[in-house]
């Protein structure tokens, strides 16, 4: 019975310590676009850190999505995770040879800074054009 427990153990630790949330960075193949600021790598969901893209029920949601679909989709991204999970979702910054998608999304005029997680990272991307997209309550900085 000791040796079954300790085996059971041994694989536990080999699974938890493998699983992405313990991971520092997920390297893979987009294999689907949910939405603007969420991508699934391999079978892994990735919300984009501090990035908030519009919901896909409008029409810059759609537009934010189709953006994000090409261009990533079926392309090899770095994801570099943040330790914290949203929902399903491990949150990470991800860069597609070297560039920061969620960058990318925001310069194309398709997302926002979502200051409170991103730090403002973002904030000088956004456009004009960007900054007439509802910003939902929980990006604002906690006081």
């Amino acid at each position: 019975m000791k040796i079954r427990t300790a085996s059971l153990l041994s694989v536990s630790l080999i699974f938890w310590a493998a699983s992405p949330l313990h991971a520092k960075e997920l390297h893979g193949v987009v294999t689907h676009v949910r939405d603007g600021d969420t991508i699934e790598v391999g079978s892994v969901p990735i919300r984009l850190n501090g990035l908030h893209a519009p919901e896909l029920d409008t029409t810059a949601g759609k537009r934010a999505a189709e953006f994000m679909q090409n261009l990533v989709l079926h392309k090899s991204v770095v994801c570099r995770l943040t330790g914290k999970k949203s929902y399903d979702r491990f949150v990470a910054v991800c860069e597609l040879a070297g560039r920061d998608i969620a960058a990318e999304l925001v310069k194309a005029g398709l997302g926002r800074d979502c200051r409170r997680f991103s730090n403002g990272r973002y904030a000088k991307l956004e456009t004009k054009g960007a900054k007439v997209l509802p910003l939902p309550g929980y990006c604002k900085p906690r006081s």
